[in-house]
This record gives structure tokens, sequence and C-alpha cells, in this order.
């Protein structure tokens, strides 16, 4: 009989690890961090176990943990006290994530810090931008945004991450940041970031719940791939530095196609919603944890991403360093 033998290759631990396409490292993982005002405080996310809230003054111990797991890769959100119609506590210089990276940096200056740049988590009604007549307006929330984000490379950010999807932010943020002289920090854009309903979960961490409406005139269709392409391309025009999918698991094939198309650094975000159900299942003891999460995580390897945004960074840590 003529036919292929594939399981030569399968027959052995060794043999499998010998031919492994994709591999998994803690260095492509980025962990994401909540901050909130206060003294002392370390409360969990009720949709997020595992997820924080944390305090400032608890920074340093969160902060010592992560590099002790050989995590590179933070992402910092922060949930102020006090919001407004225009999210001015989003480039505040004393905002809450200026003063936490200003910390971190302190801490690990070894640590590449990323700061969320985006308005929804500062403004009273949810939204990423500014309102009128019930209107997301795109033009008159870049300053904002170019604002935000020069906040917080002085504070000492090393990469930008705006999440906003308004058009032209990116091209405004790099304006923004050349001019107060930050020529040297890069732009990770969401570049693709889909109007998912596997967001829930962040809006409980990050108090970020649109009081109205939905943000499905700013975020793109789930159902669009050709949208996606036009979306990097304008970024990567803009001056982009990385690209990003949001979120992962659902949208491997738009991780791929971006992949195969444009030599930037791209980037997964394995998001609330995809973190909460294994979360859930494992709880329950319907999944083994740790063996679905490395699976689901290698997957978005497979499909392309360099890195991956992850609120199992810790836990694929801990399990990476056992072998």
């Amino acid at each position: 009989m003529n036919f292929q033998r594939h399981r030569r290759l399968r027959k052995s631990a060794s043999m499998r690890s010998l031919v492994r396409e994709t591999h998994l490292q803690v260095s492509d993982f980025i962990y994401p961090l909540f901050f909130v005002e206060g003294e002392n405080v370390k409360k969990e996310v009720p949709s997020m176990p595992g997820v924080y809230h944390l305090s400032l003054d608890l920074l340093e111990k969160e902060v010592k943990e992560i590099e002790s797991l050989g995590i590179q890769s933070i992402i910092v959100f922060g949930v102020p006290n006090e919001k407004d119609d225009c999210g001015s506590s989003a480039y505040d210089h004393n905002g809450i994530v200026q003063r936490a990276i200003s910390q971190i940096k302190e801490i690990a200056p070894s640590l590449t810090v990323i700061a969320d740049t985006c308005l929804c988590q500062f403004t009273d009604h949810g939204h990423c931008g500014v309102i009128e007549n019930g209107e997301v307006l795109n033009d008159e929330t870049l300053s904002l945004l170019a604002k935000t984000a020069v906040s917080q490379a002085k504070a000492g950010a090393d990469v930008i991450a705006p999440s906003n999807m308004m058009d032209g932010f990116v091209a405004a943020i790099r304006q923004g940041l050349d001019e107060a002289g930050y020529y040297d920090v890069p732009i990770m854009s969401y570049a693709v970031k889909y109007a998912s309903s596997f967001y829930g979960p962040f809006r409980d961490a990050a108090h970020s719940t649109p009081q109205f409406g939905d943000r499905k005139t700013y975020q793109m269709d789930p159902a669009n791939r050709l949208e996606a392409l036009r979306e990097a391309e304008s970024d990567i025009a803009e001056g982009a530095d990385f690209l990003m999918v949001k979120p992962a698991l659902s949208y491997l094939d738009i991780l791929r196609e971006l992949k195969d198309r444009y030599p930037l650094p791209l980037v997964a975000y394995n998001v609330s919603g995809e973190y909460s159900m294994i979360k859930a299942a494992a709880i329950n003891g319907w999944v083994d944890e740790k063996s679905i999460v490395l699976e689901k995580l290698i997957s978005m390897k497979r499909a392309g991403a360099d890195l991956i945004i992850t609120y199992f960074a810790k836990d694929a840590a801990r399990w990476l360093n056992e072998k």
C-alpha cells in the first residue's frame, strides 16, 4: 500500500517537540493591569476571577511578581474617581494612569510599559470621544487623544496604544508625540477592533460601559474582513509601529491576513470575555484550564500574532516556566 506515515513525527514527546512549528514563550505576553485611586485596594473584578483593581501603594508587589515570572511587558489601564463629558482625567499629568506609569518605571525601568490611550474610562458617558447631540465627534476627539498620549509619554510610557478607533487617531497622536519631542515612542495601534460582545467583563473592570447606544459607529462590524485591511493600511500610512487585532480568538483569520500582508509586529488581544468563559468553565471543573489556555494562546501565535495581550499572562508564564 502507498500512503503517508504522518504518525512517524508524532511517536514521542521528544519527536513532537523536535518538529513543533509554533512556540509559545513568556516574552510573548503583555499583561493588563487596572489601577484605581485609594490605598490598600486589591479588589477582584467580579466577572474576571483573578483580575484585580489595584491601588498604587500595592503596585510594587505586583510589578515585582510580574518581573519574577519573566513577563517583560504590561499594558496599563486606569479607573479614575472623577469622570466628565470630555474625559479630562485621561490627559491629566497627575491622572491615575500617569502616576501608575511613573511609579512602575521607577520600580522596574526595564519593564516595557504600554499605555492604553482612550477616553471611555474617563468620560461620564462611557464613549471613546467627545459627544454632541448623541453623536461621537471624530475630529474633535483627536486633539484630546493626542494630549492623552503626550501626557502618558511624559510620565514614562514606552509605547502608546490607542484603542479608540477614531479615524485619523494614529496620525494625530504621532504628530502630538513628535511635536512634544517624543519621536522615539512607538504607537501600538488597535488597528482592527471589532464591536464585539466579548468585551463585557472588561467594561466591568474599567467601568466603561456606554451610558447610551453602542460603539458600532466607530468599532468594526464583526462580519467585515476587507474593512480590516483598510483600517490596517490607514494606520500604517499614518505611522503605526505595531498592529493589533481585537478580539483575538474569533478573528484568527484576520490575524493571518494581516501577518501575510504587512511587515509590522502583530499583536493579538485575548480579551476579557475569552478569559472569563474559560475561567468560569475551569472553576466548575468543565475544562482543564492549563491545557485549554495554552492551546488557545498557541492558536493565536499560529495565526500570526507576535505578541499576545492576555489576562492569563501570569498563569501561562508559570505553566511555561514549569517545563
